[in-house]
């Protein structure tokens, strides 16, 4: 089995590539916003640090956010153009369920929130518990809360949670002095090697891959650019 990773999610962009369940290569590079441009070029990369063409491939993994709007998109049509063009199937994971599967390969032994920086003021946030065999367990589902909801959304007291990702780092002082709450520098985006482990993990236990057109992104909130013009409507009509 060879499976390619793509990660766009959030700022970085990355791809990875796990050989009969073992991460042959990986890498990730700072997307500046040019997640279209950078995205293509760091898949052709990776594949060539394994010596492996795009018809070698035999499922695709991809990230399917929450995330910042125009990345999530870039990343989900490429795994759609590439299953399609190779007549493969697609695994998914969320940013946040990546991003725990970083911390629990780190080696932390409690719960963990994922925090994704959302912007405008928004962050996308769910909590996680170790499952069998490491791999995360969804405690909350992913919900979007604003910077003063985040130190309630990520803990709960008595119960030791370690909070990761670049929402947790952007607004580390709220957190700060939580019961229980330890901010973690990294993962503080999700990882491409982590997908490719987690999707591994997932179809040996026996994950089906889907069709293209059964990919769905997890938004959790309208586009940016919805968002404005509706905002712009609004105060136009008032």
């Amino acid at each position: 089995m060879i499976l390619l990773g793509i990660e766009s999610a959030t700022a970085p962009v990355g791809a990875a590539v796990a050989i009969d369940g073992r991460v042959a290569a990986a890498l990730s590079v700072s997307g500046e916003r040019r997640h279209a441009e950078t995205l293509a070029p760091a898949v052709a990369r990776v594949l060539e640090l394994v010596g492996l063409e795009p018809a070698d491939l035999n499922a695709v993994a991809v990230d399917l956010g929450p995330g910042l709007f125009t990345g999530l998109r870039v990343g989900v049509a490429t795994a759609k153009g590439l299953a399609q063009g190779l007549g493969v199937g697609i695994i998914g994971a969320t940013s946040l369920e990546i991003l725990a599967a970083g911390a629990f390969g780190g080696g932390w032994p409690g719960e963990i929130a994922a925090v994704v920086d959302g912007r405008r003021s928004e962050l996308f946030v769910a909590r996680f518990g170790r499952g069998i065999a490491g791999e995360p367990v969804e405690l909350s589902p992913p919900a979007r809360v604003r910077p003063p909801e985040l130190a309630g959304a990520v803990g709960v007291p008595g119960r030791p949670t370690l909070v990761c990702g670049d929402g947790a780092l952007r607004y580390r002082e709220l957190l700060e002095g939580a019961e229980g709450v330890v901010v973690a520098d990294t993962p503080a985006a999700p990882d491409p090697a982590a997908l490719v482990r987690l999707a591994t993990a997932r179809l040996s236990a026996g994950c089906r891959l889907l069709e293209a057109a059964q990919v769905i992104p997890v938004y959790l909130r309208e586009a940016d650019a919805r968002i404005s013009w509706t905002q712009r409507t609004m105060v136009g009509d008032g």
